[in-house]
Formats: C-alpha cells, sequence, structure tokens
C-alpha cells in the first residue's frame, strides 16, 4: 500500500545507505526521484568513509553523515585507541540524533543500517522486505515489498513508488566539480596523453571468484591498443598497484596504470572520458554507468539482472557456465570467469568502441548541417 510523505511542506528526511561504492551509486537514482517529489526536503545521508567520496558535495544533500565502522573496528581492537573511538562513536551518535526526521530511510537491510535507523529520531521509519541479520525490528512501520528478481536500482524506485513518488525520469550521474575534470586533464597529460581515445580497464574486484587471470587482461589490452588505435587506462586503487603492474609486464604496449591515483569524483570523471570501460562486477562499473561510460563487464559468480550496469548500451559477457550465478566467494572451479575467453571480451569492446565513434560521427554531422 502507498503511504504518501506530505509534498508541500519541508520535510526531513534521512537515507542510510552505507557502502559500498556500487550500492550508494544505485541509490542516486532514489536520491534524484525524492528530490524532484519532495523539492522543499532537507535530504541527510549517512554513508560508510569508503563510499561518502561519492555523495560528498552533492547539491540536494544537506549533510553526509560519515560512519568509520570500519575504522573504529581497527582501532579499537588492534590500536586498543578506547578513548579516541569512544568520543568519535558519541559525536557521530549525536550527530545523526540531532535532527527529529519526518522519514528515516534504510535502503541497506543489514544489522549495521539497521542499528543506525534506530538511533536516528523519526516519525516513520521504512525499509524493504528481505533485510538481514534483524534488520526490519528497527522499522516503524512494515517492510516495503520490493521485487528481488530486477536490478537494485528498481528496487529502490519501489520504495520511493511507496512513499508517493512519481517520476518520468531520474538520473543517477556523479556529480564533479571543475577541480576534479581539471585534476584529471592535468595526471592524463602529465602520463602523456594528447587527447586521443581510451578505453579503461578495471581488473579487481574485492571477490576473488570475480577476477579474471592477469595474462587475460594482458592480452586483451594489447589488443586492444593495437586494433583500436587508442589508449589504455588501468584504474583501481592504491593497493591494486602492484598487480596491475603485473598486468603490464605482461604487455607489449605501454598502458596508463592511474590505480591509486585519483579520488572517486575524480575517478567518475576519469570513465566520463573513456569510450568504454572493461571490467569485472564491482563498484567503478556502476561508477561508469552512471556518467553514460558504455561498459564491458565480465560476469560469473553474480547476477548481471540484479547488480550488472543499468541501461542501455552495455554488454555482458560470461562464459555461460551452467553453475553461474552461484554467488560463491570462494571456488575450488572457478570455471566461470576463468572460461571467459579473451576473443569474447574483444569483441565486445570493439562492437561498443565503433558504435561510440559511429554515434558521435552521426551527432557532428547533424550538426554540421
Amino acid at each position: 500500500m502507498k503511504v504518501s510523505l506530505n509534498k508541500n511542506v519541508p520535510l526531513q528526511i534521512l537515507m542510510v545507505k552505507l557502502s559500498a561504492i556500487g550500492d550508494v551509486v544505485h541509490t542516486l537514482a532514489f536520491l534524484d526521484v525524492i528530490h524532484q517529489n519532495f523539492p522543499l526536503a532537507k535530504i541527510d545521508w549517512v554513508a560508510e568513509e569508503s563510499a561518502a567520496g561519492i555523495i560528498a558535495g552533492h547539491p540536494v544533500i544537506r549533510r553526509v553523515i560519515i560512519s568509520r565502522r570500519k575504522s573504529w573496528r581497527r582501532q579499537l581492537f588492534e590500536d586498543r585507541q578506547y578513548r579516541k573511538v569512544f568520543r568519535e562513536i558519541s559525536s557521530f551518535t549525536s550527530d545523526l540524533r540531532r535532527i527529529r526526521y519526518d522519514c528515516v530511510i534504510d535502503l541497506q537491510g543489514l544489522l549495521k543500517s539497521g542499528i543506525l535507523t534506530g538511533l536516528a529520531r523519526g516519525t516513520r521509519k521504512v525499509g524493504m522486505v528481505g533485510g538481514r541479520e534483524g534488520a526490519s525490528l528497527f522499522l516503524k512501520e512494515p517492510p516495503v515489498w520490493v521485487n528481488y528478481h530486477q536490478h537494485a536500482i528498481d528496487r529502490y524506485l519501489e520504495v520511493a513508488a511507496y512513499l508517493g513518488c512519481e517520476w518520468e525520469r531520474w538520473s543517477n550521474r556523479i556529480p564533479v566539480s571543475p577541480a576534479d575534470r581539471q585534476a584529471v586533464e592535468k595526471l592524463l597529460a602529465y602520463h602523456g596523453s594528447k587527447g586521443e581515445d581510451l578505453v579503461a580497464i578495471n581488473p579487481m574486484a574485492k571477490w576473488k571468484t570475480k577476477l579474471w587471470e592477469p595474462e587475460l587482461f594482458a592480452d586483451l589490452a594489447d589488443r586492444i591498443m593495437t586494433a583500436l588505435n587508442c589508449r589504455v587506462v588501468f584504474t583501481g586503487s592504491g593497493e591494486d598497484r602492484p598487480v596491475i603492474e603485473n598486468i603490464l609486464s605482461r604487455m607489449k604496449n605501454r598502458p596508463l596504470n592511474l590505480a591509486g591515483r585519483t579520488g572517486l569524483k575524480e575517478l567518475a570523471f576519469l570513465y566520463d572520458r573513456c569510450r568504454v570501460l572493461v571490467t569485472t562486477d564491482t563498484g567503478p562499473m556502476h561508477m561508469a554507468a552512471a556518467m553514460g561510460c558504455c561498459v564491458v563487464a565480465l560476469f560469473g559468480p553474480t547476477s548481471p539482472l540484479r547488480t550488472g550496469p543499468y541501461g542501455p548500451g552495455h554488454k555482458v559477457v560470461t562464459s555461460g557456465a551452467d553453475c553461474s550465478p552461484c554467488l560463491k566467494k570462494s571456488c575450488e572451479n572457478w570455471t566461470c570467469m576463468g572460461n571467459i575467453t579473451v576473443g569474447s571480451v574483444y569483441k565486445a569492446v570493439k562492437e561498443t568502441f565503433e558504435r561510440e565513434l559511429h554515434q558521435e560521427a552521426v551527432i557532428s554531422m547533424k550538426k554540421g548541417g
């Protein structure tokens, strides 16, 4: 049953979506729809520090309340900085409870988000059916029914509909500043990029079962640079640089390794500059899709229907393994990713790259005419 909020008053709304990067990117569509329907609302968002950079400075968010849960755990159990951690948690809790919200919305559905939903002061506390670890216990009304056999973005929009929202279109584009754009352009120029077409490769993922072999990425990158006459740029975190350097050491051509060289907003703009991103199932895949960069995604243990790149123009490459998706983080066989061929991925990249060039040429001709 739809339970609408009042669109004509300045509501106080708190969104709870803590992590990870891809999950936070998915929630930007929900944020846009909420803002469209409640333009007077003051919207706050609780996020963990690893993903907070995605929404920092967002024009429709009043406050980003940052949970440093992982840092606090490390400081408590490894560094034993008890007083420091307790002070920070106390400050965070006070910040969370400073305002009485008209509606607190838990889009995470886990114990960690449920506890924060419970701590926050709210007249209404809303979440989705299927919450795990007892998250639903912290809600004030029955969980909203959503269809889990669809993409995460569409699930979140079902919650928006429950709250009385209507929309014709939405945007989940990550806002970047002129400083972010300038930083990326300077970084590319420093590494010798002269405005040529870029294809990004993000080879990393948190699950070992989502990974592809380094020699396969090396072969693919060489083929792309030679046959498509473009520059390949590898992306990832600073911790990923050794793995990516291993890939580069197997290559004949020399791509750019920008792993650990950009912040999240800068990475978003970098993908905006690229023709294509080749990636495993990981957060940067969703960032690129949100920025309008076409994605060629390698999927094995997870379901592209639920967590694949959202929108038209993307391609998902699988091996067609019967056991996929299994959602396993460890596997002895690993055939779902291991049997994806360089040829199949290159074919998807080539088709996507050439389609993008063609569409750009058509638009240019129309403008010229």
